[in-house]
C-alpha cells in the first residue's frame, strides 16, 4: 500500500479536495462470465504422471467449464464523480482483454496471453491480473477471483499480497 494511499485512508480527507471521502477505501467488484476449454497437462511429466494428477482434467479431447470471473478494484470515490471506477469503465476492460479472447475459446491453443501456459484456475488468475492491472486506473486492482464450478474458485490478490 503506497504511502499516499495510507495518509489518504487516515485523514479521511479526499484526494481532489471537497466532501470528507470515507474514513477507508472502497472495494468495487465486476462479475464477468466465459465459456473455455482446457486440459490441465504438464508436457514435462510422463502420461502416468499427469493422468494421475490431474484425472479427468487431462483427457487430451479437452473438457470446459462455464467460468464466472470477479475483478475487484480498491480505492477512494472521485470527487467528481463519487466513482472509485465507473463500472462500464471496468466492465469494457474485462469484455476487450480477458472474455473477448477467452470465450468459447479453447485456453490451451487459442489464447496467446496463455501460450505455454498449463491452465489451472491457479494460473488463469495470474495471468488475468497481468493482462487487467496495467488498465486500471482511478483505482487499484485488489483481486480476482475465478469460479470453475460454483463450489470451486481461486482467488489472487496480486505479486504483493504477501
Amino acid at each position: 500500500m503506497s504511502q499516499e494511499f495510507q495518509a489518504r485512508t487516515i485523514s479521511g480527507t479526499h484526494p481532489q479536495g471537497g466532501r470528507v471521502a470515507p474514513r477507508g477505501p472502497v472495494l468495487v467488484t465486476r462479475t464477468a462470465h466465459f465459456n473455455a476449454a482446457h486440459r490441465l497437462h504438464n508436457p514435462n511429466q510422463s502420461e502416468d504422471w499427469n493422468q494421475e494428477t490431474y484425472g479427468l482434467c487431462n483427457n487430451p479431447l479437452w473438457h470446459g467449464h462455464n467460468y464466472s470471473l470477479e475483478v475487484a478494484v480498491l480505492g477512494f470515490p472521485d470527487g467528481k464523480t463519487g466513482y472509485v471506477i465507473d463500472l462500464g469503465v471496468l466492465k469494457g476492460i474485462i469484455k476487450r482483454l480477458i472474455i473477448d479472447a477467452c470465450d468459447h475459446r479453447n485456453l490451451n491453443e487459442e489464447v496467446g496471453f496463455l501460450k505455454g501456459v498449463n491452465p489451472t484456475a491457479e494460473n488463469l488468475v495470474v495471468a488475468f491480473w497481468n493482462q487487467l492491472a496495467p488498465h486500471i486506473k482511478g483505482g487499484s486492482l485488489y483481486s480476482i477471483r475465478l469460479f470453475e464450478t460454483e463450489r470451486n474458485f481461486v482467488e489472487y490478490r496480486g505479486p504483493g499480497a504477501f
